[in-house]
């Protein structure tokens, strides 16, 4: 029968996952309301340059 405590004291998280895990967790993404925001501002700005 597996030991589950004993396993777990054996278990080491790979490194790929961790530098992954802070490489997405460390990007500032943009949804789709901060593109639409910045598209409505850019249009905004655009009509009143004319």
């Amino acid at each position: 029968m597996i030991n589950f405590e004993e396993e777990l004291k054996k278990f080491h998280p790979s490194l790929e996952i961790e530098d992954a895990e802070e490489i997405i967790y460390n990007q500032d993404l943009d949804d789709m309301a901060d593109v639409l925001v910045k598209l409505l501002k850019d249009a905004k700005d655009e009509s009143s340059k004319k």
